[in-house]
């Protein structure tokens, strides 16, 4: 087991490229993956090897799929914001709290299903969930008031919730060190381009129906999903494994990480950090469009292109950095580089330079986007391996408590209306200092760090 916060072991998995790095027999619902195939004289033969890294391709696109899963459910709907404020009667924040919903459903889901998933295993829990989010979807597009849609998008955030955490666990469960974190940056390569693509598909589906037809679409996007994981994703945990002490074990193995000092810095790394990200998430549609006066898809165009930053910086993390340089170096340069970047946007949406115009703070954007690359993986990975023995309830709480922060920041960047986008800066500055506190103070002091057990 690697201490967090030092160079990992860079033994066995760390030299299997990472997209054919989980070979696994399709045969079993109740199986583990098979170790790397070997290229030796001997090993299997080519036809075996070919048939066991299409199947490491296929788990992979298939928990990079479920990861997307809360990007799908957040950024197809950021283009018809605007359009559900005025087809409700009702003004910006409270539809900003439709967000907000299904950001706290996305985090309670978490802290129901990882636990779940310890004791009955991968498959059921993420199969009942996936049903329940194409159920809530379709009760999302015939809301008739914002109340109910802010319910429905409640529900089909705990629904959803069960993929994210749910493909971490089955991550937790196949890798360990560099080899998950050059997973981690691998699912964020397909899990990335749901922010890439969704807002760009969203604006472009306003053009043929109202937001109403953007959650059908994601109904049967849903459908297809949970078509896809019944038919081909195996169960990773097998029986002898698993927590069978119920909800009070449950309960005391979340305790027994909270204890950890480490383990809850690295949480709180990640979730601050993702609160600056969702701050950008929940205030851009109004920023872009509203202050800015860009179109739905031209908005769509900015998203894309900053989304693209978080998935190519992500590749750099996991083809370059790691192995190479510690997870904690790491970290300290994407928080550093964060807070910069956070200091600039403020000055400029602050009018310091004077009036900002779309491009000046659309490149602050871009590059804010990108450096969370550096950090949100790595510390996933550093909680991670501090839970061995509880993949599922640490998976959830990294995930929930993300997910609640990040529900906490998104109605503050409308505090002060839709005519100025400090607030979404002073939002973004706030997180990621406090995110570099906990780093230094909680993650890096060398004493204590034996993981407990």
């Amino acid at each position: 087991m690697n201490q967090p916060g030092s160079q990992p072991n860079t033994a066995a998995p760390a030299s299997v490229p990472v997209p054919t790095a989980t070979p696994l027999q399709t045969h079993s619902p109740d199986i583990r993956p098979a170790p790397s195939p070997s290229l030796r004289p001997g090993g299997p033969p080519a036809a075996e090897l070919s048939k066991r890294q299409r199947a490491g391709l296929l788990i992979t696109l298939i928990l990079g799929s479920l990861s997307a899963l809360p990007a799908l459910s957040i950024d197809m709907y950021l283009p018809a914001l605007p359009d559900v404020t005025e087809d409700l009667n009702t003004g910006a924040a409270t539809v900003q709290l439709t967000l907000t919903a299904c950001l706290l459903g996305l985090g309670l889901g978490q802290l129901i299903v990882g636990p779940m998933s310890d004791q009955l295993g991968r498959r059921r829990p993420l199969l009942v969930g996936m049903v329940c989010y194409v159920a809530a979807s379709l009760a999302c597009a015939v809301a008739p008031t914002v109340e109910i849609l802010t319910a429905c998008r409640a529900i089909q955030g705990v629904a959803g919730a069960a993929g994210i955490v749910i493909a971490r666990a089955v991550v937790r469960d196949m890798f360990d060190g560099l080899a998950m974190a050059r997973f981690f940056s691998t699912l964020m390569l397909i899990s990335g381009a749901a922010p890439i693509l969704a807002p760009v598909f969203g604006g472009q589906l306003l053009r043929l129906t109202d937001w109403r037809g953007v959650f059908l679409t994601l109904a049967v996007a849903g459908l297809v999903l949970t078509l896809i994981v019944a038919r081909w994703l195996p169960e990773t945990l097998p029986a002898d494994k698993r927590d069978g002490g119920g909800v009070g074990a449950a309960l005391r193995a979340m305790g027994g990480l909270f204890k950890d000092r480490v383990f809850t810095g690295y949480l709180l790394v990640g979730s601050l950090t993702f609160a600056a990200l969702f701050a950008y998430v929940a205030a851009s549609p109004f920023v872009v469009q509203e202050i800015y006066g860009a179109s739905p898809q031209t908005f769509s165009l900015l998203f894309m292109v900053n989304s693209i930053a978080l998935v190519a910086v992500s590749q750099i993390n996991g083809k370059i950095l790691v192995g190479r340089v510690s997870f904690n170096r790491i970290i300290g340069i994407g928080l550093t580089l964060l807070i910069l970047v956070s200091v600039v946007l403020l000055l400029l949406t602050g009018g310091v330079f004077g009036e900002a115009g779309l491009v000046a703070v659309s490149i602050g954007l871009f590059f804010l986007m990108g450096l969370m690359a550096l950090v949100l993986p790595n510390a996933n990975s550093e909680g991670l391996m501090r839970a061995p023995h509880a993949a599922g309830s640490a998976s959830a709480l990294l995930g929930a408590s993300q997910f609640f922060i990040g529900a906490i920041a998104s109605p503050l960047v409308g505090v002060a209306g839709e005519d100025t986008a400090v607030p979404m800066a002073v939002v973004q500055l706030t997180s990621v200092v406090l995110a570099a506190l906990c780093f230094v103070f909680l993650c890096l002091p060398k004493r204590n760090r034996a993981v407990p057990r």
